[in-house]
């Protein structure tokens, strides 16, 4: 696995918020989804204050993994899958996966929680991600997912003692 990190202060929303970013491929292979998840985990909660997201972040990077192998790569092995993942310094969390597939109409998905579609196969790792993350965005035709994370950690405000 080639990867790369780096810290940087760019723009965003209008304001500078500094991170770190760390970029990796993966081999489009059902098994080399737990241990890439593990180890870009580890990455996430080593520049994230735990604040109980964490499982979010996980569960929605799986189902964007396997997407992306079985859907979008085809499981083809000889195909690669493509993460770039942003610690900001307040906490959010960015992740893109892109895979090498032709990609897909996301609002062709049918809602796995309609009652006509309980017993449907598919549908449901698309719920899941927009269910667990914050933003969810569909690119570059259905072969490039972003999935963005805030913090859930609030600050109190101290009390002063006199």
């Amino acid at each position: 696995m080639a990867h790369s990190q780096s810290l940087s202060l760019l723009p965003r929303n209008g304001h500078s918020v500094p991170f770190v970013e760390l970029r990796q491929s993966l081999p489009s292979k059902i098994a080399a989804i737990s241990p890439f998840v593990g180890h870009l985990m580890r990455f996430v909660l080593y520049f994230r204050r735990a604040d109980g997201g964490e499982i979010d972040i996980e569960m929605a990077l799986r189902e964007a993994l396997a997407n992306a192998v079985i859907h979008g790569n085809g499981d083809d092995s000889c195909k690669s899958v493509y993460v770039t993942c942003r610690c900001y310094m307040d906490g959010e969390v960015s992740i893109t996966v892109r895979d090498q597939g032709r990609g897909f109409d996301s609002n062709a998905v049918p809602d796995p929680t309609f009652p006509g579609n309980l017993l449907f196969t598919h549908g449901r790792g698309i719920y899941l991600m927009k269910t667990l993350m914050d933003e969810v965005s569909f690119e570059e035709g259905g072969s490039v997912v972003r999935m963005r994370k805030n913090s859930n950690f609030v600050t109190t405000p101290q009390r002063r003692s006199e």
